[in-house]
């Protein structure tokens, strides 16, 4: 928000320097983001006095005018007509600037000698008046620069307003700070008018339809108003805070807004049809042009303010341009009102409509503060506008705000939440000087009833941060917890994260992070059964979108998201991995299950698209060796890697559960082509989702080692004919429970179907590894373990060796 230096004065004596006073105001909780010093665009203007004017003798349309600055005497040839003898008038110097990037010069004019030049309001920039020479006030001193006699020259402070505080989005509110920190008092002005006979309830209604959407309405009549430009002094402090100057009717309604933070509205009688208002709720699809010239369509709970017979405004917001007020109005009727700040915050994202009015109703203004606003309107029209203030104010109060009254605050509560001793003398000025009523009990406590400004008030703790943002933050003596210093504690979940960002990134893989809400549909694009965990969403009360309604129950979907907005991009080569969290639902009054879990994803070509590699997609096997590798960098023993996984979003023949002793802690595999078509990706993907919390439980850091072989290996192959459903698995459980001392490693090499091979079957070929300790092994060693081991998987799983069916 924009503060003006000389507006706040018009409130509060400040004597403090302007950095000085940004350096308290932050420190009293009113960030100060930046002091800017503010002034016009012109430079050596100075006021000026018309001594003569003669005719220009080379040109009818232009005068002669000398004119003084007191000291010095100048010619000048001027075009406007609108002058005369004895007019105090701005001198534009030779070597002035004016707005628009003009320097002033001596110049011969159809051979006449001009020294200057007499402005306009326009041409300085001052305001739009562009019809003639400005003419100032008389009693200016001659030769004095313009942007000084004028008090042109400003200071603005840009404040940074936490939500909570809607009482500082006024200049009052702010002076109302300044007076705490400083102790000086405020000055707030005095609001004095005369009424005329007619009574504003003969001439109009007002009827609230909905009051818990607008608990009060006041409107006020104001005749015979005179519409024009507001006068010099309201225009400064109007265009220092941001406000463009329209006309003295709309002018005012802007000047008592930022003065007390009561945004108000007129309407032009006229145009209200039956002469009467009538706030309700818009109906459904309902249109609406607002006054910066759109048309709206409103949702049902969008409060309008309506006359007789249409809406002529959206409360709060924006008025609408069929009761605008315009050069001819002569009679206006004055809103001022307190909307439900939900309300208006709904309706305001709901439109897009943020404007200085919902910036306010939105945070909370004043409910005690309509009709004082109301007033101060009412009494600068009369005294600017020449209008006739009707009689009494119409004021529907139908549902009451109830303020907070007398929060228990107790002195030595205070001291302990601060750390510091405040003077319980001091505690109740603080609060007496930021408007409260401060009532001492028995006990020597305090009762204290914030204003009705303050709705961020309502406990004690609000009370005593009242106290020490007055009393002073840098009061409070600096200490360190006495906390003893450890360099020896982990943390176990911490090391594993590291640990798997270091190894999957250095495969290639890059960490995402998504949202943790998502949509419901999700269950339904994933396949999930009706009974299927993934479908126990936790709902969230307010959702940003529908898109986002819900907290995820699985990492895949956000990173199948993150395949689809890639390839939306172009980039279909992706190799990303997430940790987060998931949620699962509970039985009500529950607190959701929440698990860590790790997600990885591969899809595009195996490798860069160079010219000595063919294009080769990504599969299966790819991202299992991530895995694989992964449990062997964290030092995870015994993992199987077992098909027949019931995981509907991946592909049935195409994927496995991942078990560790038996449990199975994730699934890796390639995702349903059903899944892939939902979400409009082209491309196959391959997924992995581990157990987080497992493997932080039996990760470990210690290293095994054994000492380099000294003699050498000898290897035999061997292909099976297998059934096809077959798991290479299975056969390798079978080579180490033979526990053959000579054998080193056994691997498959090589799984092959097709030609050649009987139908149903497959054939697996192993390469086994032997290799002796102390010696180097016969042929007739290896050749004696290698049958063993050979004729026991033949015999246990009924395996024929290839080439040797008959």
């Amino acid at each position: 928000m924009l503060v003006s230096l000389r507006w706040l004065r018009d409130y509060v004596d400040v004597e403090l320097k302007p950095g000085e006073l940004a350096d308290r105001l932050t420190m009293a909780g009113l960030e100060v983001e930046s002091v800017d010093e503010a002034g016009p665009e012109f430079t050596n203007v100075v006021v000026a006095k018309i001594l003569s004017i003669k005719s220009h003798p080379g040109a009818d349309k232009l005068s002669l005018c000398e004119v003084t600055t007191g000291d010095e005497n100048y010619p000048v040839v001027c075009g406007a007509k609108n002058i005369n003898v004895g007019d105090v008038v701005p001198l534009a110097q030779v070597g002035a600037t004016i707005p628009g990037g003009y320097t002033i010069k001596s110049s011969i004019i159809r051979g006449e000698k001009s020294e200057g030049m007499l402005c306009s309001e326009d041409e300085l920039g001052i305001g739009e008046d562009a019809a003639g020479i400005m003419i100032l006030p008389g009693g200016l001193s001659l030769g004095e620069d313009l942007a000084d006699a004028l008090d042109l020259k400003d200071t603005v402070f840009d404040i940074g307003i936490t939500p909570n505080r809607s009482d500082c989005l006024s200049v009052i509110g702010i002076a109302r700070e300044v007076a705490a920190i400083t102790g000086k008092k405020l000055k707030l002005p005095e609001i004095v008018f005369t009424e005329a006979e007619e009574n504003t309830k003969d001439i109009t209604s007002v009827d609230i339809l909905n009051p818990n959407l607008c608990p009060r309405y006041t409107a006020r009549i104001i005749k015979d108003v005179r519409v024009g430009p507001s006068p010099h002094w309201m225009r400064l402090r109007l265009e220092a805070v941001g406000l463009r100057a329209i006309n003295n009717i709309v002018d005012i309604t802007n000047f008592v807004m930022m003065e007390f933070g009561q945004p108000l509205h007129a309407f032009d009688f006229r145009f209200l049809e039956e002469g009467r208002i009538v706030v309700r709720g818009a109906q459904e699809g309902e249109e609406f042009v607002s006054l910066d010239g759109k048309e709206r369509i409103l949702k049902a709970d969008t409060l309008m303010i309506c006359d007789g017979v249409k809406p002529v405004a959206i409360g709060g917001i924006m008025g609408g341009m069929n009761s605008e007020v315009t050069d001819d109005t002569g009679t206006v009727l004055l809103e001022s009102a307190y909307f439900n700040p939900t309300s208006i915050r709904k309706t305001s994202k709901w439109l897009g409509m943020s404007t200085d009015a919902s910036f306010r109703f939105e945070r909370g203004v004043d409910p005690e503060g309509v009709v004082r606003a109301s007033n101060r309107t009412a009494q600068l029209i009369a005294d600017l506008a020449g209008g006739k203030i009707c009689r009494n104010c119409i004021d529907q109060y139908s549902r009451k705000i109830k303020p907070v009254e007398n929060i228990p605050l107790r002195v030595k509560k205070v001291d302990e939440v601060l750390g510091v001793k405040v003077k319980a003398g001091e505690i109740k000025k603080i609060l007496k000087s930021l408007g409260m009523v401060v009532n001492k009990t028995e006990d020597g406590s305090y009762l204290v009833t914030p204003p009705t400004f303050r709705v961020d008030i309502s406990r004690e703790i609000d009370l005593i941060e009242e106290i020490i943002r007055i009393h002073g933050y840098d009061g409070v003596p600096m200490s360190l917890p006495a906390v003893p210093e450890r360099t020896d504690i982990k943390n176990r979940e911490k090391t594993l994260e590291e640990k798997i960002r270091v190894i999957l990134t250095g495969q290639g893989y890059s960490e995402v992070i998504n949202y943790s809400f998502i949509m419901p549909e999700s269950a339904n694009i994933l396949g999930l059964k009706e009974d299927d965990e993934g479908r126990k969403f936790v709902m969230i009360k307010n959702p940003l979108t529908e898109d986002q309604s819900v907290m995820r129950t699985s990492l895949v979907y956000g990173l199948l998201d993150t395949m689809r907005k890639n390839a939306n991009a172009g980039c279909f080569d992706l190799r990303i991995f997430e940790k987060g969290k998931i949620f699962i639902a509970q039985k009500e009054g529950e607190l959701p299950l929440e698990k860590e879990k790790i997600a990885g994803l591969i899809t595009g070509i195996r490798y860069d698209d160079l010219w000595h590699w063919k294009e080769l997609l990504s599969d299966f096997y790819d991202l299992k060796g991530c895995v694989e590798n992964l449990f062997d960098g964290l030092m995870v023993r015994d993992v199987k890697f077992k098909s027949g996984t019931d995981v509907p979003l991946l592909h049935p023949g195409k994927s496995c559960g991942i078990f560790v002793d038996d449990k199975k802690i994730g699934f890796i595999g390639e995702v349903h082509p059903g899944v892939l078509e939902k979400m409009d990706l082209k491309r196959n993907a391959v997924v992995f989702e581990l157990d987080f919390d497992f493997l932080a439980m039996h990760y470990t850091e210690e290293i095994f080692y054994r000492e380099i072989p000294r003699f050498p290996i000898s290897s035999r192959d061997v292909a099976f004919l297998v059934g096809k459903d077959m798991e290479g698995e299975r056969i390798l459980d079978l080579v180490v429970g033979e526990s053959e001392e000579l054998l080193e490693k056994a691997a498959i090499f090589d799984v092959y179907y097709g030609k050649g091979i009987p139908e149903g079957m497959k054939s697996t070929a192993l390469r086994f590894t032997y290799r002796s300790s102390d010696r180097t092994l016969t042929d007739d060693e290896v050749d004696e373990a290698h049958n063993r081991i050979v004729e026991r998987i033949a015999g246990l799983t009924g395996a024929r060796i290839r080439g040797k069916e008959d």
